[in-house]
């Protein structure tokens, strides 16, 4: 397994880790994802570590916080040997229950830290930006929580360029913790990334972790032009799609064929192909992988120790352009200002 540095720091992770959205299924939302137990998590977790994955991913809302307690039961015995990433802001319950405030942050990294049975988090996102607290509220607290020794480094997700760039500006003008990770939607059908943030992060040297590197579930291989969603699938629950990055049938299929070419050539599946062109992209420092199920992650930790030709990146970098929004469209016509991809 190749490790890579997470952002400006030192700190090493491996490319691909294991999300855990599937832990629990204990509401509508998640249940679209999957429902593993402690049993199967904890199998789940060996094969990650055998292939050298140490990296497990949650957030609080995740099942509501069952994702967390399960993930914690599964390394129980060897929290010396994963790096753990969850996430809080969202949330609920009260008009302090959610939100980036100093109140709702240290209640919720302290009941993280219960959930999982841990003392320390390695890596804590903000998992959406919070309009209505300060800045400097919101910071000031992840930095004394750092220095408390119960976070290590810090991140966001789901983040606007400006959102990360003022935190960023923020940091340095106090001498904070700064963010070395954004958690980010990214996939060959969702390269909005690519417009602002991803230029921000080679700039500030913030590592990109990306969430749903298949499309929100329509990259699995099993989506053809024609044909009935495959039995098992997120996109059945109505919910789920809602909430979720939309797209269109035309779109997705061009990407699909691309796909399906490049999958005779190489004798990979969809899947990882989707994520390998992933980790050749610039910024990327670790992709989250979901699995219901043993085999689905066998299949996905296969997406690493190869590379795509370039031939083959430029056959699905074409079928997945689309048009960017101003003002991309006019600074990508300026020489001086070239996208980085």
């Amino acid at each position: 397994m190749e490790y890579r540095k997470l952002g400006h720091s030192g700190f090493k992770v491996p490319v691909l880790s294991l999300g855990t959205g599937t832990f629990g299924g204990t509401n509508e939302f998640f249940q679209a994802w999957g429902n593993s137990g402690v049993a199967e998590a904890t199998r789940l977790v060996d094969i990650c570590l055998e292939a050298g994955l140490t990296m497990f991913d949650s957030a609080d809302v995740y099942s509501g916080g069952d994702a967390e307690k399960i993930l914690g039961a599964a390394i129980k015995g060897r929290r010396d040997k994963v790096i753990i990433s969850t996430k809080g802001t969202f949330g609920g319950g009260n008009p302090n229950g959610f939100g980036s405030s100093r109140y709702h942050l240290l209640n919720a990294v302290d009941a993280s830290l219960r959930r999982l049975g841990t003392d320390y988090i390695d890596l804590y996102q903000l998992h959406g930006f919070d309009a209505q607290t300060p800045v400097e509220e919101t910071l000031s607290t992840l930095n004394d929580l750092v220095q408390a020794g119960k976070i290590r480094y810090i991140g966001c997700s789901n983040f606007s360029g400006w959102h990360l760039m003022k935190s960023l500006a923020v940091s340095e003008r106090y001498g904070w913790s700064r963010h070395v990770a954004h958690q980010a939607y990214y996939s060959l059908i969702g390269r909005d990334y690519e417009w602002e943030l991803m230029p921000l992060a080679l700039d500030q040297g913030v590592g990109a972790i990306v969430w749903s590197p298949l499309g929100w579930g329509r990259l699995t291989g099993k989506l053809r032009r024609g044909q009935p969603l495959p039995a098992t699938s997120r996109l059945h629950s109505k919910l789920s799609t809602e909430n979720g990055p939309q797209v269109s049938d035309d779109y997705l299929y061009r990407v699909v064929d691309a796909l399906d070419e490049v999958a005779k050539e190489t004798g990979k599946t969809v899947p990882q192909i989707a994520i390998n062109w992933l980790l050749q992209r610039p910024s990327v420092a670790n992709v989250i992988i979901g699995a219901r199920n043993e085999e689905q992650l066998r299949q996905n930790l296969a997406a690493v120790g190869w590379n795509l030709t370039r031939e083959q990146v430029a056959k699905l970098d074409a079928a997945s352009v689309t048009p960017r929004a101003y003002p991309y469209w006019h600074q990508a016509s300026f020489e001086r200002n070239p996208p980085p991809v």
